[in-house]
């Protein structure tokens, strides 16, 4: 069983989804270049805008979103997988999603998942986040077929739930995405913890490709993207400074070891409480 290249974008994504997309068509170039059969962008890759307001023009449906359509050309123009990690949408009830994608190397829509938390926390540091009160939650575990075998879709906040993991382990996921835009102070206290805990967890690879750096809104991100192997090992960090592109090999080979030598998920028994 051969390894599979992956990239990982790193992005400081702006307020203008026409400029994001650009960057997004250009990695997506640069990546399948570079011999990488899919690649991972991070959690809002096509808009990252807190005021709402101004945001809520950019925002709209899957059929015009100027981001989506621009990301499938290039993944057919490449013949590469693209995992984006979310858009900001539109749903049909009006609503707005935080939606993953992944695109086939011809630019079909192979599989959506909607985030299912909602980032609604207080920090001691004043920053204060209410996404329920713009997004809707998802709620269907998602999974799909790729290059790295069957690939399990989470978002940011996600992955301080155990049982959305639990769920993708069950489902025996050979890599779980985790895109994000984590802020500094929960990046830099809880972000490499919760990822390794997860893959370890789930005996799978886990990609975490996220936002970094300050952007045009004024927030402030950790960056940081990682790969870490299913044994918890960290085999890619991107650093908190620095958008750009990163690779990193995803070898089968390394999941039948750990799973063979901890068969956690195969021992793995249903409680009741």
């Amino acid at each position: 069983m051969n390894s599979t290249r992956i990239a990982i974008l790193q992005m400081t994504t702006g307020i203008d989804p026409e400029v994001n997309a650009a960057t997004i068509a250009n990695a997506v170039a640069d990546a399948a270049a570079d011999g990488a059969k899919m690649l991972f962008t991070p959690e809002m890759s096509g808009l990252l805008d807190r005021d709402r307001k101004r945001a809520a023009g950019r925002i709209v449906t899957e059929a015009h979103d100027p981001v989506l359509a621009r990301v499938r050309e290039a993944a057919a123009r490449s013949g590469i997988m693209v995992a984006i990690g979310s858009l900001a949408v539109v749903r049909e009830d009006g609503r707005w999603a935080n939606r993953s994608f992944v695109i086939d190397a011809s630019g079909e829509i192979v599989a959506r998942y909607d985030k299912i938390h909602m980032f609604d926390v207080s920090l001691d540091t004043g920053e204060r986040w209410n996404e329920s009160a713009a997004y809707a939650a998802g709620e269907e575990v998602v999974t799909a077929q790729t290059p790295l075998g069957l690939l399990g879709l989470s978002i940011c906040y996600d992955v301080r739930f155990p049982a959305l993991y639990e769920a993708l382990g069950r489902k025996q996921c050979d890599a779980i995405a985790i895109p994000a835009a984590f802020t500094v102070p929960t990046g830099k206290a809880h972000w490499e913890l919760m990822l390794r805990a997860r893959a370890v967890e789930a005996s799978a690879w886990v990609i975490a490709a996220a936002q970094v750096g300050t952007h045009e809104d004024g927030r402030s991100t950790w960056g940081h993207s990682l790969v870490v192997d299913p044994w918890g090992d960290v085999v890619l960090d991107m650093g908190g400074e620095m958008a750009g592109l990163g690779f990193a090999e995803i070898d089968p080979v390394r999941t039948a070891s750990v799973r063979g030598q901890l068969p956690s998920l195969a021992n793995r028994r249903n409680i009741a409480i």
